[in-house]
């Protein structure tokens, strides 16, 4: 069995504290940023933001799964020393996200005029969203090829160059996005500044990449039909829960564009992000357990189980001691900590709604780590059921209230969240716990048999 010593001093342990660290960094960046949008734009101009962010968010569903498929099936070939395998892969999963990515910005340009309607905007905000949509559907092309690149990296073993590299693209973002606000570029100035950070991404990732393994991307030969069927296989048993995962914060967003206002959204996104950016602090550091988990995984054995029951310790060990105290504090000093944070932009309703949040997100927390080491088992079906019980159950509970009440608060849609996340938690962490169950039911037989035939071979001949 690995040793605890060896753990911390291995590629993982710097793979996790680098998830934690970097994360300390977005939740900087992100407490810098948003006084800055809201002091250039206020919350209606900046709610028109979001509303474009959403649209980019959905259309992040033609990712087909294909980025978390990229992480796991290049630790494969890495780990097998192939490297023409992860050209193969890596060009076409770029090939194949340039096609639905296309199709993607197709949608979003037909369809631009109905998907600015749904958000129910002003006129003068609606003439503006309608003519950003393009731009936002030609970056989510981009963001496409810049994950699959991100993903490489991490597949390589090197998920802590992955995250240092997304942390410093925030800075690079913000930093854009502050100097073009401030030379009077209003909302444009924030899609300017969200495309360079992605191209800092681009260019880094490749640097690292090539660096690591002299992978040449640009070749048509590394056209993979049966690699494409791989990757497709398993990044579609995921994209059914990332459409369930992405329809849902948008989802609320457009609730409260029709029900509460546009103004409520910059609310619910403080509140929810701010909860998220303190759940991540603990979160970031299990990210890499799921490559890990599946190279562990391959081959059933007790060695495989007593690893995989020692990660689970110490990442519940890492929950309680770690994040209750920072949840605790963070009830504790919120209204304070909010108001040095946003200043003029502070409201007293973010307060309440940030605490309601919290609660949901630490609910949410508990379950990470049986998420993570499902993932690493392959065990997507469950995953994906997970995920709708989060979010379906979310989007039901939000619907009965607005449609029966014509009413909708930003704190209620946080107190939908906080039962759907507690029910989704409590399935994954029953789940995780059968899984190991079945595992030592499964290594059990296996040395039952292993002892049995040894006997049988050590009887003497008559």
């Amino acid at each position: 069995m690995v040793t605890t010593k060896k753990l911390l001093s291995s590629q993982l342990r710097i793979n996790m504290v680098s998830g934690t660290v970097t994360t300390v960094i977005n939740t900087i960046t992100m407490a810098v940023g948003f006084p800055i949008y809201l002091h250039f734009l206020g919350y209606e101009k900046y709610g028109v933001w979001l509303v474009l962010a959403t649209v980019l968010s959905f259309a992040q569903l033609g990712d087909l799964g294909i980025g978390q498929a990229i992480t796991k099936l290049v630790a494969e070939e890495y780990g097998r020393n192939n490297i023409e395998g992860i050209q193969h892969y890596v060009t076409t999963a770029l090939a194949s996200l340039c096609i639905s990515g296309t199709v993607a910005l197709i949608v979003i340009v037909i369809f631009k005029s109905q998907i600015t309607a749904i958000f129910k905007l002003s006129s003068d905000n609606a003439t503006m969203v309608s003519s950003l949509l393009p731009y936002i559907a030609a970056l989510s092309i981009y963001v496409f090829i810049v994950q699959v690149l991100g993903s490489t990296l991490s597949g390589l073993g090197r998920m802590d160059l992955a995250n240092y590299i997304q942390a410093l693209s925030r800075l690079v973002g913000v930093t854009a996005a502050g100097v073009l606000l401030y030379r009077g570029l209003g909302v444009v100035g924030l899609l300017i500044g969200n495309a360079l950070s992605y191209v800092f991404v681009h260019i880094a990732s490749l640097i690292c990449i090539w660096r690591i393994a002299r992978i040449r991307l640009l070749r048509i030969n590394n056209l993979d039909a049966q690699r494409c069927k791989r990757l497709l296989l398993f990044g579609g048993g995921l994209v059914g829960g990332n459409i369930v995962n992405m329809l849902g914060s948008p989802f609320n967003k457009l609730m409260l564009s029709r029900y509460a206002g546009i103004s409520t959204i910059p609310i619910y996104e403080i509140a929810f992000n701010g909860a998220m950016q303190i759940r991540s602090i603990i979160e970031a550091s299990f990210r890499a357990l799921m490559p890990e988990i599946s190279r562990i995984n391959i081959n059933i054995t007790r060695y495989a189980k007593d690893k995989i029951s020692q990660l689970n310790r110490s990442a519940m060990k890492l929950i309680i001691v770690f994040g209750v105290p920072l949840y605790i504090v963070m009830l504790i000093f919120a209204t304070p900590l909010l108001k040095i944070w946003l200043r003029q932009g502070f409201v007293q309703t973010i307060p309440f709604v940030f605490r309601i949040m919290l609660i949901a997100n630490f609910a949410n927390l508990l379950a990470v780590p049986s998420y993570y080491f499902l993932m690493g088992m392959g065990r997507i079906k469950n995953i994906f059921i997970a995920r709708c019980i989060t979010w379906l159950t979310s989007m039901t509970l939000v619907t009965m209230i607005a449609v029966n009440t014509n009413y909708l608060s930003v704190s209620i849609l946080g107190l939908c969240l906080f039962v759907s996340w507690s029910l989704s938690s409590a399935y994954l962490i029953w789940l995780f716990r059968s899984a190991m169950w079945n595992y030592e039911r499964i290594v059990s037989s296996s040395e039952k048999l292993k002892s049995n035939t040894l006997i049988r071979c050590a009887e003497p001949v008559s």
